[in-house]
């Protein structure tokens, strides 16, 4: 079910003791949730979310044990960010719970302005290797995914095969991607704690640092290319290069010679999964605007040779 704002700001009221809301605001965050940014009388701004279904709600459950795993790290600096933390809870009429922790102040990174040097794109890569280099039983103990580099591989090999029974994907991009998926050398690396959804809108910026990431539903032990594909294919060419440089300095034990070739085939496979989502959903705006995209894939890598 959808909730109000105003039905947000009394749920928050009942989560956090002595929050006295004077305004509230929705909020577009990623997942099934209705999000609002609620006003107390010093000003202090707190967010709220309340899952939408039972789904979303389990999500959250997951999310919550790793954001309190995570305290550690924050608290001794191991993550040079925060992470949001629950300032308290309260329960749904349909079961679950509505979380409220304190809005962290900054702005949402904007990776076109990202610059070459050694500042924020550099500090964006040593972020995530920071995410990298947590051990894995951070995720695994929170139940959350965990997977091999032979079973990742063979979850992109599903994704591509039913995005090819679509017929939407032009047959030269689907064979070279099938060629890149079958190359067992790109997929040789070691899984790490990955956040899985990382994108700018999870990143707050501040003075030409990140200073937080958020929404670690999909957290799980993984392909690190996974945290990398967004910016190498939106960020400026000379800010790739920075970013990488000090992600592979910030790395400890970094062997995988294709990172980022794998990162550039994550990016464009995400096409198809957005294809997959279009058509397994019914939505024929998505299914047409994934499949523009696929097409000038496709035109843009045969022109590069």
């Amino acid at each position: 079910m959808s909730r109000t704002p105003l039905a947000l700001a009394a749920l928050s009221t009942a989560a956090v003791p002595g929050l006295d809301a004077r305004s509230v605001r929705q909020e577009e965050l990623p997942g099934d949730y209705d999000v609002a940014v609620v006003t107390g009388h010093d000003d202090q701004e707190w967010v709220i979310r309340a899952p939408r279904t039972t789904v979303a709600g389990a999500a959250l459950e997951a999310e919550l044990e790793l954001l309190d795993a995570l305290r550690l790290y924050v608290d001794t600096g191991v993550l040079p960010f925060v992470v949001p933390q629950v300032a308290g809870s309260a329960l749904l009429p349909e079961g679950g719970r509505a979380v409220v922790h304190r809005r962290i102040v900054g702005e949402t990174l904007d990776v076109e302005r990202l610059h070459a040097g050694p500042g924020l794109a550099a500090d964006l890569g040593r972020a995530i290797a920071a995410i990298h280099e947590l051990p894995t039983s951070v995720v695994e103990g929170c139940g959350l995914p965990s997977y091999s580099a032979a079973e990742y591989r063979e979850r992109r090999l599903t994704e591509v095969d039913e995005a090819a029974k679509t017929g939407r994907v032009p047959p030269t991009l689907l064979r070279r991607w099938e060629a890149a998926l079958e190359d067992v050398s790109l997929w040789k690396f070691q899984p790490v704690v990955a956040h899985g959804d990382l994108a700018a809108d999870q990143v707050l910026v501040d003075r030409g640092r990140v200073v937080a990431v958020s929404a670690w539903s999909d957290a799980r032990v993984a392909d690190p290319a996974d945290d990398l594909a967004w910016l190498l294919v939106a960020a400026p060419l000379d800010a790739v290069d920075s970013v990488m440089e000090a992600y592979q300095l910030r790395r400890t034990e970094l062997s995988d010679p294709r990172l980022v070739d794998r990162a550039l085939l994550v990016g464009e496979l995400a096409l198809a999964r957005w294809l997959l989502h279009g058509v397994r959903h019914r939505l024929p705006d998505v299914v047409e605007d994934a499949t523009s995209m696929l097409e000038d894939l496709d035109e843009a890598t045969r022109d590069d040779g």
